[in-house]
Order: C-alpha cells, then structure tokens, then sequence
C-alpha cells in the first residue's frame, strides 16, 4: 500500500529549495496542475525543473516561473511562454534546451539505472559542444549523459493504492518515463481506486515506480483554443 495524502501540500511537504523535479506533462496535457499549484503555494525557491516545456504564462509551471522559483529549466521547447522566453534572454533563467527525443530518452535512461547514450541527434551543433563523440558504422554520434531527479511529479487519470497508474490519452507523454527517473515519485490522479480495479494488462506504470499518491481533480485548461467564426 503507498499512502494517499489529503492534499497536495502535504504530499510535497519536503520537497525544499534547490530540489530538481521532473515535472509530466506536453503543453498543459498531462501536467499535475495541482501539485504545481501547491508549489507555487509553499513558495520553494532555486528549483531546477526537467519538463518538455514550460506550460504558459499564467497556468502550470508558468507559475513559478513568475514567481521566480526556477532556477534551471531543462526542456526541449520555449513555446507559447513569453516570460520563459524572457527570462532566458536576459539571463535571469538558467536554459537547457535539449531535442525532444533526446530528452526522453535522457529520462528513460536515468529509469532504467543506464548512466549514457550515444545519439546521432545534435551532431555539428552547439548541442555537441563539449561531449564526446564516436563514430559507429561511418557516422557521428554525440555521448548524452541520463537525467534523474529528486522528485518527479506526474499526472494519471486513475491509481490504485499500489500505486499502479493508468494515464488517459495522450498524457502518455513523458509521465511514464519521469516516473521511473525520479527518487520520490509523487502521482497526482483523478481517481484512486482499490487494489485489483485495474486490470494488470491495463496498467501503464507499475506501482513499484511510485511513492505516494494524491487525488486531485484538473481544470484541463486548453493551451491554444481555436473555434471557427
């Protein structure tokens, strides 16, 4: 049995400044909106987050970026987010940005305990400044080293109290393999069901990948609405 908090604050509650977080979610899809809520609530500061993007300007880890409780971001796109793209102008944010693929597959190596990776990805680019590379079968490979985290924080659609988790759709994103990477891994879920309600061949991350659960329901905010006229 993995204990279920009351509350996102408490399920956070040592979560401290300078932490690194893994944090789900493509856009707003996927994001645990209400863990980001209570950390922007209990204000911890100097945080370094590994995400695939910054959500926007006033909803998920837009949040805390204004709140300036971002240190480092490690994330493969700057998108719709005008204050993430300002502060990593000016230089008041600390930027690494990484291809997408290669991201994903840094945190799904730091999951399954592989330390590097050889990847065609970011040959003769600035991305390749200072790695090593390798040659295989005549082509140029650049050494990316795995991502891990203190905390990762994930969004499912369903938990059992093991801990197994079901993600809806495309929330499938980078949750299951942030799930893996993280010391603590903290799921928010819509529903927290009782062991045995989803069947095994059902289950997206095993249970084992996870230490506590919280349930939470989201607003689901669309990033970028469009109707017709």
């Amino acid at each position: 049995m993995k204990p279920v908090f009351g509350s996102c604050l408490e399920a956070i509650r040592d979560i401290r400044d300078g932490a690194t977080l893994m944090v789900g979610g493509f856009g707003l899809v996927g994001i645990p909106e209400n863990l980001i809520l209570a950390l922007a609530e209990k204000g911890v500061r100097e945080l370094t987050v590994i995400s695939n993007n910054c959500g926007v300007d006033d909803w998920g880890l837009g949040l805390l970026l204004r709140n300036r409780q971002i240190r480092k971001m490690i994330a493969s796109y700057v998108g719709e987010n005008k204050e993430f793209e300002r502060q990593a102008l000016s230089g008041e944010l600390e930027v690494e940005l990484i291809p997408q693929g290669t991201l994903a597959e840094k945190i799904r190596a730091g999951g399954a305990g592989i330390p590097a990776f050889y990847t065609p990805a970011g040959v003769g680019t600035p991305i390749a400044e200072g790695k090593e590379l390798r040659r295989f079968g005549g082509k140029d490979y650049v050494l990316e080293e795995a991502l891990t985290a203190d905390f990762s924080l994930i969004r499912a659609v369903r938990a059992d109290r093991m801990g197994n988790l079901v993600y809806a759709k495309t929330a499938q994103n980078f949750n299951p393999l942030m799930a893996a990477a993280g010391t603590v891994a903290i799921a928010e879920a819509e529903a927290v069901c009782e062991i045995g309600a989803i069947p095994p061949e059902q289950i997206h991350t095993p249970g084992i990948y996870v230490q506590r659960i919280v349930e939470g329901r989201q607003q689901k905010r669309i990033e970028k609405r469009t109707v017709r006229a």
